[in-house]
């Protein structure tokens, strides 16, 4: 594998280029590098320009070798992706998340969104390298156990990599949706290299997920970046946790809800009912915080506690982990541009000045996080690469846009947005009980 490694974390490259990073010898190189052409697992890729000798021919990854399954999920939808080995999505389908049919309508959807996301990219099973599921629970990655979700009630002690494994026959990786995330910002948005990161999942609940000196931290059970359970407030609303105050429980998607529906039960008007046609039932915390940024009063001062819960909350891990960069979910976005300035201006005056001087805060980038960050783990661990570092290959295709001789145009994606065909199913009458 350490010649795939290479290649795909520096190529295209030359034999040469091989044994300088690999020191094996060149005979072994050629050895591999031709039973690895005749597979059909590298690929030649064109002359390198080399001025001060004989050109070389340069070899890089196949993408189409093998591809990975990746899965995205949480009490909103469930997104299944068919990814090749650069990271470019051939297939995606999204659905809505059921819910009503507890544990094993879930579990069925998922299976379901997984074959359809594979029919779709046309692809027989046999050809995926490994699965990759990014869960919105607390999760064993180590057993690939979903332990307990606050934003999920009835999805705890589940098998996820078994589930997988026996419907697959496919290695299966299982790991929170954050720090799914968190990776594929931390590698794939290549130019932000930076040792300690910090990256905040926003929805219903809220996590955390710390790449502190470039790796990624889980704690002694799995269980580190559970920022959205630290207290606020003594007495605060009650939280899925059992515990009441926690910041998710005052500042997540359902508590912006509900203190809107509150509001407009008491006679106070509101943009955001209009952004629903007035239909209450389409009510949601994105729809406050879309109405906030549009003016609305009542929407704005929901908001403008949640920001300020969030910043004590974002201060807290800037005093404990000290990051040079904190990333927010992208979907904050829709509050609007002042949104980081109102964050930004609480963590400084809540966190010590020698931590916040040159602290960067910045929305997240990449659309499709969730399913890439698991891609890129799914395809480091079958490699055995370890590094959190963006690949060679990224960091040369952002800096300039040239391709070197013989490189296909267009083999490298573009992450920040979806270029893939996809699609978004409603699951009523696709889940089978």
């Amino acid at each position: 594998m350490l010649i795939q490694a290479t290649a795909w974390d520096s190529g295209p490259l030359s034999r040469v280029d091989l044994h300088h990073s690999t020191r094996l010898r060149p005979s072994t190189i050629s050895l591999i590098v031709r039973r690895l052409l005749d597979e059909g697992k590298l690929l030649e890729a064109g002359r390198g320009d080399n001025p001060k000798g004989r050109k070389q021919n340069l070899l890089r990854l196949n993408e189409e070798f093998g591809s990975i399954l990746a899965l995205e999920f949480d009490d909103e939808k469930i997104t299944a992706s068919v990814i090749d080995l650069y990271m470019k999505i051939k297939a995606s389908i999204t659905q809505q998340t059921v819910l009503d049919q507890g544990m094993p309508g879930l579990t069925q959807q998922l299976l379901y969104c997984a074959h359809k996301a594979i029919e779709q990219a046309e692809i027989p099973t046999r050809n995926l390298i490994g699965i990759g599921v990014a869960d919105p629970g607390l999760v064993n990655t180590h057993e690939g156990v979903t332990v307990t979700s606050s934003t999920i009630e009835f999805w705890r002690h589940v098998s996820v990599k078994q589930i997988f494994e026996k419907e697959f026959a496919v290695p299966t990786l299982v790991e929170s949706k954050t720090r799914a995330k968190a990776v594929a910002e931390r590698v794939l948005r290549a130019g932000k290299i930076v040792g300690d990161m910090i990256y905040i999942d926003y929805g219903a609940g809220i996590g955390a997920a710390m790449i502190l000196g470039g790796r990624l931290v889980h704690g002694h059970r799995w269980a580190a970046g559970e920022v959205g359970h630290i207290q606020m407030i003594e007495n605060g609303p009650a939280c899925k946790c059992g515990n009441f105050g926690c910041l998710e429980a005052i500042a997540g998607t359902v508590a912006l809800e509900s203190r809107m529906r509150k509001a407009l039960a008491e006679g106070s008007g509101s943009k955001a009912l209009e952004l629903v046609g007035g239909d209450t039932s389409k009510l949601t915390g994105w729809t406050v915080l879309r109405a906030s940024r549009l003016g609305d009063k009542t929407s704005s001062a929901i908001v403008e506690q949640a920001v300020k819960y969030l910043g004590f909350g974002l201060a807290i891990l800037v005093n404990l982990f000290n990051p040079s960069l904190v990333i927010l979910d992208y979907r904050l976005e829709i509050a609007g541009p002042d949104f980081l300035d109102q964050i930004m201006r609480i963590v400084k005056q809540q966190a010590i000045a020698y931590s916040t001087q040159d602290l960067i805060l910045e929305f997240a980038r990449i659309r499709e996080a969730g399913v890439l960050g698991m891609g890129l783990m799914v395809l480091q661990s079958f490699l055995g690469v370890l590094s959190l570092k963006p690949p060679k290959f990224l960091l040369e295709s952002r800096a300039s846009s040239k391709q070197l001789s013989g490189v296909e145009q267009g083999a490298l994606p573009d992450l920040t947005s979806s270029n893939s065909d996809s699609s978004t199913e409603k699951p009523e009458g696709l889940v089978k009980t």
